[in-house]
C-alpha cells in the first residue's frame, strides 16, 4: 500500500493528469467511493462497482480499463477535492498564525467528513502511520514542504519567531498526525470555531 500511496499522490499533483469528468464516469467513481468507504479499497471489485452504479460491467471497463485504473482516478479526484476544500478555508490576507490555525482546523474537518479518509483513520490507522513514517514518504514531504513555505513567509514578515523552518514544520506535521491517528482528545475538535481557537493557542508561542 505504501508505494501505491506515493504513486497516487504523484498522479494527484500532476497537472497533466485529467480525470474523466463525464456523468457516467462520475457515477462510477461515486459508487467506488461508497464501496471503498464501507469495506476498504482491498475489497473493491469492478463487478460490485458496476452494480452499485447501476451500469453494466462493460460500461465500467470502457471508462476504466482495470481496477487499478479506477482506483487511480478515484484517488486523483478525491485528493484534489480535499485540497481544494482545505485551500478555500485559507485567507491569504490573514496573518500567518491565523492561516496555520485555519489549515489545521480545515484539514481535520476534511479527514473527519471524508468517507474514505475517515475510514482509514478509524479502521486502518497503521496504513496512514506507515506512509508517514517511511523514509521517502511523499505525504510527509508534501505537507512538510508546504509548512516550511508558510513558516519562511511568516518569519520574513516578522510574524513568527526565528528558528529552523524545517524543524518547526516537522514538529507541526508530527503534531497534526497525532490528532488524526489519536482522535480522542480533551480539545474541542468537533467544534470548528473552538478547535481553531485551541490551535491558535498552540501556535501562539511561535508568534511575535
Amino acid at each position: 500500500m505504501t508505494p501505491q500511496t506515493a504513486r497516487l499522490l504523484a498522479l494527484a499533483f500532476d497537472p497533466e493528469v485529467q480525470p474523466a469528468d463525464d456523468a457516467i464516469s462520475q457515477r462510477v467513481l461515486d459508487a467506488a467511493l461508497e464501496l471503498a468507504a464501507a469495506s476498504g479499497l482491498r475489497h473493491l471489485t469492478m463487478d460490485d462497482v458496476a452494480r452499485r452504479a447501476g451500469v453494466g460491467r462493460m460500461t465500467v471497463y470502457r471508462r476504466f480499463a482495470s481496477r487499478d485504473a479506477l482506483i487511480d482516478t478515484l484517488a486523483v479526484r478525491e485528493c484534489r477535492r480535499c485540497l481544494a476544500e482545505i485551500a478555500s478555508a485559507l485567507d491569504p490576507g490573514d496573518p500567518v498564525a491565523e492561516r496555520l490555525a485555519a489549515l489545521a482546523t480545515a484539514t481535520l474537518r476534511v479527514i473527519r467528513e471524508h468517507p474514505l479518509l475517515e475510514r482509514l483513520a478509524r479502521v486502518e490507522p497503521e496504513a496512514l502511520l506507515g506512509e508517514l513514517t517511511r523514509g521517502d514518504s511523499a505525504v510527509f514531504r508534501l505537507v512538510r514542504d508546504f509548512l516550511i513555505g508558510q513558516i519562511i513567509e511568516g518569519q520574513s514578515a516578522d510574524e513568527l519567531v526565528e528558528g529552523d523552518p524545517a524543524v518547526l514544520a516537522e514538529i507541526g506535521v508530527r503534531l497534526g498526525a497525532s490528532f488524526v491517528l489519536m482522535p480522542d482528545s480533551v480539545l474541542p475538535l468537533a467544534d470548528e470555531d473552538a478547535s481553531r481557537e485551541a490551535f491558535r493557542g498552540l501556535i501562539a508561542p511561535l508568534t511575535r
